[in-house]
């Protein structure tokens, strides 16, 4: 038997890749190229088994990018990095969830915590545990997930050539002949993708839906305040504070101004010190918050000098701006 390598302690090798339906393409009799240590994983810097296949008929060669561990810790895909129960970026995941990463983000001890995490995982599916997760969570990864695979994502990149008007190759090109389009959400990365940091793609799924559910940031910057409405009986100014800090573990409890709890109107103010605090807030609670047992409603403050609402669903929106 050969004498293992001690400078590829802790290097993985792997049988087949961890893959979402999208990635794997609708090919039944895809064949895959496998390449051991062929590079190092995008977020671990450990050298991992590569693959590399092609999808479909017309569609690009796709490969694998992180580690079957770092995949597993955070129950992603190898190659798009996607949520393979939802379909959704991390950072959707875990803001509905409100689950914090624990990995380290810096070349800084990195490795050693991957090396670690192969011990805890110990055959299982993922180290995220979703079944202390709220309902109201739940529903909303319901309602943003995707079901069906998403094939367009396996599209051949655009030619670099025919952007620069110089591609002679016609229909024989195997690169898509458009224009790029150069926004926000062309500029991502394997570490903001990975960690749920900073994804434009995350923030755009995030606000579209908040909107769609009635939490439309207002115009005015200066409203900073929510509205909690619908609370149980027995809640209190600090159950409250503990809930909200809980449901937002990416946010600082310096970031948190004040809790003004009115136990006779069974409501409460949240007032961030920043807008873009209460942004984030506003998309994680886009489905409600459970409160001491009870789905509350959320809903903005308004500005102090805006008229308040007449009819009487909404008059306790208009009663938040004189407690903002």
């Amino acid at each position: 038997m050969p004498k293992a390598d001690i400078n590829k302690a802790g290097w993985e090798q792997s049988e087949f890749p961890i893959l979402c339906e999208t990635c794997l393409g609708d090919n039944a009799f895809v064949r895959m190229s496998k390449q051991e240590f062929g590079r190092s994983c995008g977020t671990c810097a450990r050298p991992f088994t590569v693959f590399r296949w092609n999808p479909g008929s017309g569609m690009r060669f796709k490969t694998t990018v992180i580690c079957q561990t770092c995949a597993k810790i955070k129950n992603v895909c190898q190659t798009c990095l996607l949520d393979l129960e939802y379909g959704l970026p991390t950072q959707v995941r875990d803001t509905a969830l409100a689950v914090e990463s624990k990995a380290p983000t810096s070349d800084i001890n990195r490795e050693y915590f991957a090396q670690n995490m192969e011990n805890k995982l110990d055959g299982a599916k993922s180290l995220m545990d979703v079944n202390r997760a709220s309902s109201a969570g739940k529903e909303m990864l319901k309602e943003l997930a995707r079901t069906d695979p998403y094939y367009k994502r396996n599209k051949p990149h655009i030619c670099s050539f025919y952007a620069k008007g110089e591609c002679n190759r016609g229909d024989a090109c195997p690169y898509r002949h458009e224009k790029p389009v150069q926004n926000e959400l062309s500029k991502q990365n394997i570490q903001d993708r990975y960690h749920g940091r900073n994804d434009p793609v995350a923030k755009k799924i995030l606000s579209t839906h908040a909107a769609t559910m009635g939490l439309q940031p207002p115009e005015d910057q200066s409203v900073t305040s929510l509205f909690l409405s619908s609370l149980s009986p027995s809640s209190s100014e600090e159950s409250v504070r503990t809930r909200v800090m809980k449901s937002l573990p990416a946010v600082q409890p310096s970031q948190l101004k004040s809790v003004v709890h009115i136990a006779k109107s069974r409501c409460a103010f949240v007032n961030w010190r920043d807008r873009a605090t209460a942004e984030l807030a506003a998309q994680a609670w886009a489905n409600g918050l459970e409160i001491d047992g009870e789905t509350v409603g959320v809903r903005w403050g308004r500005s102090k000098g805006a008229p308040g609402p007449k009819t009487g669903k909404s008059t306790t929106s208009s009663s938040s701006a004189v407690a903002a």
